[in-house]
């Protein structure tokens, strides 16, 4: 068994070698422990850091792509490199490195296939009052969008297995953290949460830079990913909510037209037929996207079998 510790960086020079330096490079369960860093464009030292730490594996972007983008490049370089768990953490040395032993611990049961470490979130001194409630407020959104149990949605501290690694994709240029569990539990891989201890805080968050710009980006990332996977739900919700109300204007337009001609509210009558009409037009886009839905599944298939036959051939040449 291989375990691949994975860690995207972008300028972490003056933060990067106390993370690798907490590292392990033995795991209870493991043959092996190999760490890698995704080098996201970075214009400082990282590489060179990294590099004098014992990094055994760098992807390099030549220009900044965005954590997601990061993410993913890591988790498919880990695959090709025969990993059979993958951790992702932060190069700020935010979660606490004793605890990658806790959060592999379910995977080797086999209890679950992605496992998201919990923050503390309560006792984390430099989160803000109000960033505290906008991170449990955004935790139980992700939750219902995604039928999980996740306490801690926008943690990066989460181990993976090599069958689900196979199996996501990052649409969101932003954030891989909300997408993933959306479209995990969409897909009913088994998604767990275990408590992680955190480390004292050594740089400010780059994804959070403004409160405001971070629940946009997350309402937008969150919507997005449940129109991918529920499009029939989420354009026939809206296209009945259009064409009941509709239906109830032309209601209340037949009444008065029986009861007094119809006089002065031939508006409701109008209205009704352009309500009426959009919901059978948002309805008709329901059903479109849910066969776009279906031809999604059938490609996403073809791809989760296409990149097993590519690890297990490269596990092969090993």
């Amino acid at each position: 068994m291989k375990l691949i510790i994975q860690i995207p960086c972008y300028n972490e020079e003056k933060t990067l070698h106390i993370t690798l330096k907490a590292l392990p490079r033995k795991v209870k369960g493991f043959d092996k422990v190999e760490w890698l860093i995704i080098n996201d464009g970075s214009r400082d030292n990282t590489v060179k850091v990294a590099k004098e730490n014992g990094v055994d594996h760098i992807v390099s972007f030549t220009k900044n792509q965005g954590l997601a983008r990061g993410f993913m490049a890591g988790l498919d370089a880990c695959l090709k490199l025969g990993a059979d768990v993958i951790v992702n953490t932060d190069a700020d040395n935010q979660y606490n490195a004793n605890d990658i032993s806790v959060i592999v611990k379910p995977i080797l049961e086999k209890k679950a296939d992605i496992v998201i470490g919990e923050r503390p979130i309560k006792n984390i001194k430099h989160f803000s009052p109000i960033k505290k409630i906008l991170q449990k407020l955004g935790s139980l959104t992700v939750r219902m969008a995604s039928h999980t149990k996740i306490a801690d949605a926008p943690s990066g501290f989460r181990a993976i297995t090599k069958d689900a690694a196979l199996k996501l994709n990052v649409f969101n240029n932003y954030t891989y953290t909300l997408e993933t569990i959306i479209q995990a539990g969409l897909k009913n891989m088994a998604i767990i949460s275990v408590p992680i201890h955190v480390n004292e805080d050594l740089r400010p968050s780059r994804l959070v830079k403004s409160i405001v710009s971070y629940i946009k980006r997350s309402i937008i990332t969150i919507f997005r990913i449940f129109i991918v996977y529920k499009p029939f739900k989420f354009f026939m919700t809206i296209g009945s909510i259009f064409f009941i109300t509709g239906l109830l204007i032309g209601v209340r337009f037949l009444y008065f037209f029986f009861t007094t001609g119809g006089q002065g509210h031939i508006q409701s009558l109008i209205l009704s037929s352009i309500l009426l009409l959009m919901g059978v037009q948002i309805g008709i886009m329901a059903f479109i996207g849910d066969l776009l839905s279906v031809n999604r599944c059938l490609i996403e298939d073809v791809q989760y079998r296409l990149r097993k036959i590519e690890t297990d051939l490269n596990k092969k040449d090993e």
